[in-house]
């Protein structure tokens, strides 16, 4: 296969021309392979073999997360005995669901994030501190590991949390880089400043963020890719991702979005009624999995919102380039005529020093219109703090959520259920 990095480097025509012929031979597997595609494509009456071009894939039905629950078993391509990974996704939006991998798939997965991390200036001189879990059948931990590893660097497996532990290995073995939540980032700041560390002095100059924005639309960095820099010295490089893609698209030193692998993925932005939106607008990330053995997807609609980029970047790649998530669809909320998708709104309570932490919830109210209610762990606990925090929000939403304080305790353990492997900061109860 050929190695992803030199693959971006090349002309668009020569992109395509590789796609199309990648995109043959995935419907033809798809055709003899697959117990759900052989049935779609019989209900549908379409002849995969008329599909020829990248033009000719709006002829093909998308499908979502929706069949993936419902028919999870019918995606798969292979016999059992070929399976060398479960995985599952994380179960943010709904029941969990099974990705397996074979061995290829796994040779596949490590040549995407070492694509990634080449991409992010990583190099074998690096030493990345890995603070994630790598258990709970979660892919992008073992991503992570096997990329990093193809790239010929060193790893320190330490987990997710606890910053005493994060700080004492940072001061032992000296990585160069961290792959971690900014969130948590943040809090090991935080932690730093309490126990009398210089985080300047460390070893660290650069990290992979996972799992949360760092950017806005425009690139800038947003409230919590500002508290990091305006503390630590370090370079950010925002990534973006999901199990069933089996493919990451990580930012370069440019900051201008995330770099498309088109070796590993067709991607497509569309709207509401399944339409390409124009370049620069916003559209649901579909995707078409090119390479995958077990569970090969075409065209699957993620539930993520993004602006898609098509000029060169200034490092030389010539691929397409995808904002940061500007929310996930099922994620919207329509709170007292004021719409908003959750990243907004995260976004606006990382930017108050009276709120520490939090976890955002939203319900029916008895006429079924949403209501938000947000539990805060403040700074300061006290009606003088109260009154700033509501009228923050009041100034920034124009509209005051409910609100409920709790302690550092009490979020965590709402962030974290004991099944969980990252922080859930958004609860949906809606009916």
């Amino acid at each position: 296969m050929k190695q992803v990095s030199e693959t971006s480097y090349q002309s668009k025509n020569e992109i395509k021309i590789l796609q199309e012929q990648k995109l043959q031979d995935l419907l033809a597997y798809l055709n003899d392979r697959s117990i759900f595609y052989k049935k779609l494509f019989a209900e549908k009456k379409i002849d995969p073999s008329k599909i020829k071009t990248l033009e000719d894939i709006v002829q093909l039905p998308v499908i979502g997360k929706e069949e993936l629950q419902q028919y999870n078993d019918d995606f798969l391509c292979v016999s059992r005995d070929k399976i060398k990974e479960y995985t599952s996704t994380s179960g943010t939006l709904g029941s969990p669901v099974t990705i397996a991998l074979t061995e290829k798939d796994l040779e596949r997965l490590a040549l995407n994030e070492y694509g990634s991390f080449r991409c992010a200036d990583g190099s074998p001189n690096d030493i990345y501190q890995l603070m994630l879990t790598l258990d709970r059948q979660f892919m992008a931990g073992m991503a992570y590991y096997s990329g990093i590893r193809k790239l010929g660097a060193g790893l320190i497996r330490v987990g997710p949390g606890v910053p005493s532990l994060q700080w004492e290995t940072i001061a032992r073995l000296k990585p160069t880089a961290i792959v971690a939540v900014p969130s948590f980032i943040y809090k090991l700041i935080h932690y730093a400043k309490e126990h009398g560390i210089d985080v300047n002095a460390s070893s660290v100059k650069k990290a992979i963020c996972i799992g949360e924005n760092i950017r806005n639309t425009d690139f800038s960095l947003n409230v919590l890719g500002r508290k990091i820099t305006e503390s630590w010295n370090i370079k950010l490089y925002s990534t973006y991702a999901s199990t069933e893609m089996q493919t990451a698209f990580t930012e370069c030193s440019e900051g201008k979005g995330g770099h498309h692998q088109p070796e590993l993925l067709i991607v497509e932005l569309l709207d509401e009624n399944n339409n390409q939106v124009k370049t620069g607008e916003p559209g649901e990330v579909t995707i078409t999995t090119l390479g995958v053995e077990a569970m090969p997807l075409l065209r699957y609609k993620t539930g993520d919102i993004c602006i898609a980029f098509d000029e060169p970047c200034g490092c030389g790649r010539k691929t397409l380039r995808l904002s940061p998530i500007i929310g996930r669809k099922k994620q919207m909320i329509k709170f007292k005529g004021t719409t908003l998708f959750a990243p907004a709104l995260f976004d606006l309570l990382n930017g108050m020093e009276e709120i520490r932490d939090y976890v955002a919830e939203v319900y029916s109210n008895e006429i079924g219109t949403d209501e938000v209610l947000l539990h805060i762990f403040p700074l300061h606990n006290n009606e003088e703090s109260d009154h700033r925090i509501r009228a923050y929000l009041q100034a920034k939403l124009r509209v005051t959520p409910h609100i409920r304080y709790h302690s550092a305790e009490e979020i965590q353990k709402m962030q974290f259920s004991e099944a969980g492997r990252k922080a859930i900061k958004f609860i949906d109860k809606r009916s």
